[in-house]
């Protein structure tokens, strides 16, 4: 047997062809019992037989589904283009090495427990072939009539690729209750060769898939995978994230406060916000935003109008909005007075608005209301809540009305950048089913409506700092704080001024061209108030030499550093620190500083680089902010400046490979300026246990 021409031409186009649309699929281990894996596998592949050739393969049986089965792949009478193996574990590598041996170039890997699957993936990976799972639980192209899993798919725009096989299902399940259908499935199980980052970005040229769904448990590929989003992004097709379970052990290793201060699902947060990712915390909150993303265009920003017919759920819907990170703007005078003089008395019309017997009235209130306030410019989207969807259902007579305002209302949506949801008591009524078909995502809760809105309007916010170019040399780095003071100095990083000393001679003579008070630090010690290696408030030579002398008999000979202590008034203490996840890459990380740090644990995270911009902006969510901004009569420091000194941070981790991490603690920031008195640096590959 040998590979027909035309599936070696795919093969050499593209490495995932076989896994989307296959010239030829043999499932080994085939079953004719509905409560195995081989009778899934097998009944779906053969309901594309008409598109591509199906052989079974099981050496105990001869037919399976009115199907003929061979005892073994050698068996058939050509090469399959793609494998399913569903056998015992055991015998998974005895039926690897068979195909590969015939020249199978695709394999999916259903089998879990498999003895050594790093080392089975080696074998298929060094023939050239390509392996989904182990441990998965199928694939799914409705473009391609291609079921290779367990359960059943109905076609759609909607692709899911995940980690769990169970849990992608039960997107799929969801997603059909509400009419979404799937393009493409891929459980990925356990990624022992082919990647979320690979299957994502073969996405990009699918043209049935509109919107793409992922949950992943690990971001041992981050940066590419993230890549791989952005770009998918750009092309307008929206990514939901849903993921669980990411490892500490990046955080364990870090020998900085920026490393334990910065949890694995910050960093996940950091990478989406910068990608465009939209993040979910649950399956249904999943299928909620891509309801909407499949309906409407992303918010241009955060502003919702809430209109209802009743002033309870009108402001309810103002709190959970409010509550999802969505701004609830006053209206405009100009605004306000328009819809009050097409409302009746009573009216609510500033934001909130209230129809108050308007809707009862004329249904058609609700449409003209929802376009006075789209033609405004004022608002990023608009959320109705109440009892629309349920007239018809109620009143018989009002039926043929309420659905021409649904179908107003949805030509409203089509026609404009500004989305239009809706809350509706009627969730199951003809009316609820007939806005999903006209544009009009809607919703049986409030709080599901605002947070798609709001997780949407969040991802399309995202900045667009560009990668950091590679650095032009290589930064020596050498262990210790005058060595990463030095270095950080180099690159704009404003410290006191100060010397090295290693005995009192040399102390003396820093004193005396230094300015009192006076701050000595054991240079050589990364945490130096945990073992006495710093002392402040030296007022003169005297009590700096008796504070040498204690510490030298302590700690022994070093670099011991003299400072000029920073006096300045009215000070606020923060971190500013970056290092490099083993994933994710390099991030930069602010926060509230001091010997307190890890006891506030108050931090913002970005990916790195940030411009000055997007620094300023994690400096403003922090809790400790307002101290900055000037408290209790204290005036404001120059936040301005502790933003570039951020950004300056993120750029030198992202364009330094070099540098594992940097931690400026704390950062005294004044009236002018920010002043970095402590400082940390650690070379790529230094072991964190010395």
């Amino acid at each position: 047997m040998q590979l027909a021409q035309r599936d070696t031409d795919r093969i050499a186009r593209n490495g995932l062809q076989a896994f989307t649309d296959p010239a030829s699929v043999a499932v080994v281990g085939a079953s004719a019992d509905p409560s195995k894996w081989g009778y899934w596998l097998a009944a779906g592949a053969l309901r594309g037989k008409h598109r591509r050739d199906v052989y079974l393969v099981n050496s105990r049986a001869q037919e399976i589904l009115g199907q003929p089965c061979a005892p073994r792949l050698a068996d058939l009478p050509t090469v399959p283009e793609l494998v399913a193996l569903c056998v015992p574990a055991p015998h998974v590598p005895a039926v690897v090495d068979e195909a590969l041996g015939l020249g199978v170039r695709g394999f999916l890997g259903i089998t879990a427990g498999i003895a050594d699957e790093a080392a089975l993936a080696d074998t298929i990976t060094a023939r050239g072939a390509r392996l989904i799972g182990t441990n998965s639980l199928g694939i799914y192209d409705a473009s391609t009539e291609l079921e290779l899993l367990w359960g059943n798919m109905k076609p759609g725009a909607m692709a899911i690729v995940s980690q769990s096989g169970q849990l992608g299902s039960e997107l799929a399940e969801i997603g059909g209750r509400h009419g979404l259908g799937v393009s493409r499935f891929v459980s990925i199980g356990n990624q022992s060769d082919v990647t979320a980052a690979e299957l994502l970005t073969d996405l990009a040229e699918h043209d049935a898939t509109r919107v793409i769904v992922l949950y992943l448990e690990s971001f041992a590929d981050g940066a590419a995978l993230f890549e791989a989003l952005e770009m998918l992004g750009t092309l307008g097709k929206p990514t939901i994230l849903l993921t669980v379970g990411t490892s500490n052990a990046s955080a364990r290793l870090a020998r900085s406060h920026t490393g334990s201060l910065t949890s694995p699902s910050d960093l996940v947060d950091a990478a989406c916000r910068k990608a465009g990712v939209i993040r979910a915390n649950t399956p249904g909150e999943v299928i909620d935003i891509a309801r909407m993303c499949l309906a409407s265009p992303a918010p241009r920003g955060s502003r919702v109008a809430i209109v209802g017919d009743s002033g309870g759920q009108s402001g309810i819907a103002a709190d959970v909005a409010t509550a999802a990170g969505l701004d609830v703007p006053a209206f405009s005078d100009v605004l306000t007075n328009e819809l009050t003089g097409r409302l009746p008395a009573g009216a609510a019309t500033s934001n909130p608005v209230d129809l108050a017997g308007a809707g009862e009235q004329d249904l058609n209130a609700y449409a003209a209301i929802t376009e006075t306030l789209v033609r405004s410019g004022e608002v990023d989207a608009v959320l109705l809540t109440g009892y629309f969807g349920c007239y018809g259902r109620d009143i018989p007579s009002l039926q043929d009305t309420e659905r021409a305002v649904i179908d107003r209302l949805g030509r409203l949506a089509r026609s404009t950048v500004t989305p239009i949801a809706v809350h509706t008591m009627g969730t199951g009524t003809i009316a609820a089913q007939q806005m999903s078909s006209a544009g009009l995502p809607s919703y049986d809760r409030i709080e599901a409506g605002a947070s798609a809105i709001a997780a949407i309007a969040a991802a399309a916010g995202r900045r667009h700092t560009p990668a950091a170019a590679p650095a032009e040399r290589t930064l020596e780095l050498q262990p210790g704080y005058w060595s990463a003071r030095t270095l950080l100095s180099d690159l704009g990083v404003r410290f006191p001024a100060g010397q090295v000393v290693h005995d009192r001679d040399e102390l003396m003579a820093a004193a005396h061209t230094l300015r009192a008070p006076f701050v000595l630090k054991a240079g050589w010690v990364e945490h130096k108030s945990e073992v006495g290696g710093v002392v402040t408030q030296l007022t003169d030579t005297a009590q700096l030499l008796d504070a040498f002398d204690t510490m030298y008999g302590r700690l022994g000979s070093g670099d011991y550093v003299v400072e000029e202590q920073d006096t300045r008034p009215d000070t606020v203490e923060i971190l500013v620190g970056a290092r490099r996840d083993p994933g994710l890459g390099a991030v930069v990380v602010v926060g509230a500083g001091g010997t307190e740090t890890e006891l506030h644990r108050d931090v913002s995270v970005e990916i790195a680089p940030v411009a000055p911009v997007d620094a300023k902006a994690m400096i403003e969510r922090l809790r400790c902010a307002p101290l900055l901004s000037g408290w209790r009569g204290h005036p404001p420091v120059d936040v301005d400046a502790l933003a570039e000194l951020v950004a300056t941070v993120s750029t030198v981790i992202a364009r330094h490979p070099e540098i594992d991490e940097i931690e400026l603690n704390p950062v005294r920031v004044s009236t002018d300026g920010p002043l970095a008195v402590d400082a940390l640096a650690v070379a790529r590959h230094t072991d964190p246990s010395t």
